[in-house]
């Protein structure tokens, strides 16, 4: 599909897509930059690191699509750095969980048409390019988000790109995805992070006696804070707003619990069990 692809600043996620890439054969070379000289010493040494570039400018240089892997407020900033140095017809995108800013500020930058937004619903509490896997986006989704005034075809490219990867495909607009994933992603992280900060403020022996359900209900609390926090940042708005909801059931649940209204105690945990059941089961 593509004769150049550049990553920019790979983590999991970007790590990821050089594995799927280089796996399922849709780019023909695969170009890396990392920030840091350490860490592009050490991708000189991976099998996919076709070609690890010391800028990002560098690593752009001749691409056809460049995958944007940074932090959400490093974006941005990135694809104004690359700008000057794209080829003509060159694709960019990025793989952020707060699409309305990035993809209005990166288009502006980008110029033209061809910036599309990304977000894969494919990440971890685990982070950094050595938790890197071919098959990370198999069978996951991808949200693709361009503008009202981006091309179809244009859209329809990244689109074909991350199903290449295995993914599933939602077209959907940048502020829609913000809507979605601040009920879905982000005031679950919120969720889990401030449950055991809660939990922290009693005695910790307690942690010994935990079983599963604390384990599973709290995964990703073991995720990057400094990442969430940028994440957060972005998309106050609606994760005030997803916060706002959750806090109204979570205040009907405590007066039936006060009142002793058990028959609402257990409508409410049949609701929860009720969405709970068809949840997608990931690979």
């Amino acid at each position: 599909m593509f004769a150049r692809l550049a990553i920019l600043a790979p983590g999991l996620l970007g790590g990821s897509v050089a594995l799927a890439a280089r796996h399922c054969g849709v780019a023909r070379e695969v170009a890396v930059w990392a920030r840091r000289p350490e860490v592009r010493q050490d991708l000189r040494q991976q099998p996919w690191g076709q070609a690890v570039a010391d800028t990002p400018g560098e690593a752009v240089r001749g691409a056809d699509l460049v995958v944007v892997c940074s932090p959400v407020d490093s974006i941005v900033p990135l694809v104004q750095e690359i700008a000057p140095v794209l080829a003509t017809g060159a694709l960019v995108t990025d793989v952020g969980s707060v699409k309305a800013e990035i993809c209005r500020l990166a288009t502006a930058a980008a110029g033209g048409s061809r910036f599309v937004g990304s977000h894969p619903m494919a990440g971890s509490e685990k982070t950094g390019w050595e938790h890197a896997r071919a098959d990370l986006f198999a069978g996951r989704r991808v949200f693709v988000t361009p503008l009202a005034e981006t091309g179809a075809g244009v859209a329809g490219r990244v689109a074909a790109f991350w199903t290449a990867l295995g993914a599933e495909v939602a077209t959907v607009a940048p502020e829609q995805h913000d809507e979605i994933v601040a009920h879905i992603s982000h005031l679950p992280q919120l969720l889990a992070s401030t449950l055991c900060s809660c939990l922290a403020r009693q005695d910790l022996r307690w942690r010994d006696f935990a079983g599963g359900g604390l384990r599973d209900t709290t995964r990703i609390a073991g995720s990057d804070p400094k990442l969430w926090k940028t994440i957060f940042a972005q998309n106050r708005t609606e994760v005030l707003r997803a916060l706002h909801g959750y806090q109204e059931e979570l205040r009907r649940f405590e007066a039936a619990l006060a009142r002793g209204d058990w028959t609402e105690v257990q409508a409410i945990h049949e609701r929860g069990r009720a969405y709970r059941e068809p949840l997608r089961t990931t690979p």
